[in-house]
């Protein structure tokens, strides 16, 4: 039988802190924001990086100067955050997007992570902290996770996460001028517990060696 649920709206998302041990989501600042991610995000592999996300690389520091002003001002769908370090310099970015009030359902999508982002102990913890904010403190039902289906980095990301593969919409859209089939990946509320154990246990720095490597995965601890 189908399971009744309480039909509340959920909170429209709006830009807050979330901080973490290694790493803190926070609002983009274009005025302080903007010349280092365009230096991380514009280096010898900025076609790679950008290359599934639906806009960039970059002409100039200008026209992505107008584009980091133009997200940093966003309040409704998407909503950005600012990827920060410790010392609050921002490394990348992530939006909560197609926010879908009514059914509780979100997802978490345009992520940019730099070089200096990418496969850190940060890069991780912010996937955390997005998830935790959205189930504990929005209430959320359901958190999706979607990339194009040639993103084989996306999508082997999505499942380290804790996101489950749910399917693959054929032609969903146009994104580059090209024909996207999407793979699309969710978690939902009853999971929830037992992904975030395993987050909080891989974060936890009892995981990590004097050289900062990891002794178990992620996956490990699920």
């Amino acid at each position: 039988m189908p399971q009744d649920v309480p039909t509340h709206r959920a909170p429209q998302p709006v830009h807050t802190i979330l901080e973490g041990r290694t790493c803190r989501l926070r609002p983009l600042d274009p005025a302080r924001d903007t010349d280092g991610l365009y230096a991380l995000s514009h280096g010898p592999s900025k076609e790679q990086q950008w290359a599934y996300l639906f806009t960039g690389p970059y002409a100039d520091k200008a026209s992505f100067a107008e584009h980091v002003e133009t997200i940093a001002a966003g309040t409704g769908d998407p909503i950005y955050w600012a990827v920060a370090d410790k010392n609050d310099r921002a490394i990348g970015w992530l939006s909560l997007m197609r926010i879908d009030r009514a059914n509780r359902t979100i997802e978490v999508g345009s992520i940019l992570y730099t070089p200096a982002l990418q496969r850190t102990v940060a890069a991780t913890e912010a996937q955390y902290l997005i998830a935790r904010h959205v189930f504990e403190a929005l209430g959320y039902r359901r958190f999706e996770w979607k990339c194009n289906d040639l993103n084989e980095p996306s999508k082997r990301a999505a499942v380290r996460l804790g996101f489950s593969y749910e399917g693959l919409f054929r032609q969903h859209m146009i994104a580059k001028g090209r024909n996207r089939d999407t793979a699309w990946f969710a978690m939902i509320d009853a999971d929830w517990p037992r992904i975030k154990a395993a987050f909080e246990a891989w974060l936890d720095p009892e995981n990590f060696d004097p050289k900062g490597w990891q002794k178990r995965g992620l996956a490990a601890f699920r």
